[in-house]
């Protein structure tokens, strides 16, 4: 039986890594006629154009690694039923959940990789992917990067943005609070706020500053005016990919921080820690569905199991955008906008499971 096993691992892991190697050249092709015009007009070096594709190989692969997985299982099992390899294997004894355990073996070897990549190496790619995108792809809209960052710092001071910009570490409509219990003592107004790297301080332009002291208002104006303040810069960083640049570790300490200040983006940063769990357990389920789809010779061929691979793959793909937005836009829990998904498709592969055995 290890000859068998070894057979099907092998077939699992090639397929799954010629369907990568096709895929994501592809991907990165698409990606490149769309976008060229716009790197070519904003002047992008070469070398920053390399490394985003190399972060866009990674993302695009984290992103869609079931899916990728998924079809190549329908691909080589539906060879191996048309070929009738998997008559003979059942013929000769060989029980139904005996034959799915090389593939099991190899979702586990997926998905520890997956794991890995979702914990540590996707953010790292996401970072670079995302700051390409917003410096040279969205160089005329920087300042509709993020809207309305409101933060509480800490229990006495917010800091309020209405738009901030990553690349070169800008906002505009800046506003700071300081109170002492819940009482207001001082508000500063800014028209721009930008963060000086040599002295880590912040420039405000038009700068305006109200003090409140005994019922009795002072107002300064000055035109500039460098300042420093109690929140880090990662403060202001951009809510749509925060969360996503951060390696496990540093996204519970951001999650955690965020909540003390009563961030409304706490389900989108949920979302975003949730996939890296729900993803492993997402390559197990859709192989399952993947070897009892594909397992049965059809009049059809293996046309007719692609196609129906593909209705599955776009079915789950639709049920995890709708929700996980749902999840970022609302109060939706975020635990069941993430895992409903997988429990869903986790019963229609227990019934898929069980009409192939019989």
């Amino acid at each position: 039986m290890k000859i068998l096993d070894w057979y099907i691992l092998k077939r699992y892991l090639f397929t799954f890594l010629m369907m990568l190697l096709l895929f994501v050249p592809i991907g990165i092709t698409v990606d490149l006629a769309e976008k060229v015009g716009k790197m070519l007009e904003n002047n992008a070096p070469f070398g920053e154009v390399a490394f985003y594709y190399a972060n866009f190989t990674v993302y695009f692969a984290n992103l869609l690694f079931p899916l990728f997985l998924f079809l190549s299982v329908i691909w080589f099992t539906s060879k191996l039923a048309n070929n009738t390899e998997i008559v003979a294997f059942l013929s000769s004894g060989v029980s139904f959940s005996r034959f799915l355990r090389p593939y099991m073996i190899g979702a586990t070897i997926v998905a520890a990789f997956a794991l890995f990549l979702g914990m540590y190496l996707a953010p790292i790619a996401s970072k670079g992917f995302n700051e390409f995108k917003f410096k040279y792809l969205k160089k005329n809209k920087n300042v509709q990067q993020t809207r309305d960052v409101y933060q509480q710092i800490n229990d006495n001071d917010y800091i309020y943005v209405s738009n901030f910009v990553p690349s070169n570490k800008s906002g505009v409509n800046f506003t700071y609070e300081h109170f002492e219990g819940n009482e207001l003592k001082y508000k500063i107004f800014a028209d721009n706020i930008r963060y000086n790297e040599e002295d880590s301080t912040y420039r405000l332009t038009t700068f305006i500053k109200r003090s409140f002291e005994n019922g009795i208002e002072t107002v300064e104006k000055e035109r500039k005016r460098n300042m420093d303040f109690p929140f880090e810069l990662e403060d202001l960083t951009p809510v749509e990919y925060a969360a996503e640049t951060k390696p496990y570790g540093e996204l519970l300490d951001f999650i955690a921080a965020e909540k003390r200040r009563g961030s409304p983006n706490i389900g989108r940063y949920e979302v975003v820690k949730l996939k890296k769990w729900s993803l492993p357990v997402s390559i197990y389920i859709l192989s399952i569905i993947a070897v009892a789809v594909s397992s049965v010779k059809r009049r059809g061929g293996m046309g007719v199991n692609l196609a129906f691979g593909i209705a599955i793959a776009m079915i789950y793909v639709f049920f995890d955008k709708v929700f996980g937005v749902m999840a970022e836009q609302s109060n939706f829990p975020a635990i069941i906008a993430v895992w409903f998904p997988n429990l869903i498709f986790g019963i229609l592969a227990i019934y898929l499971l069980r009409n192939a055995k019989r």
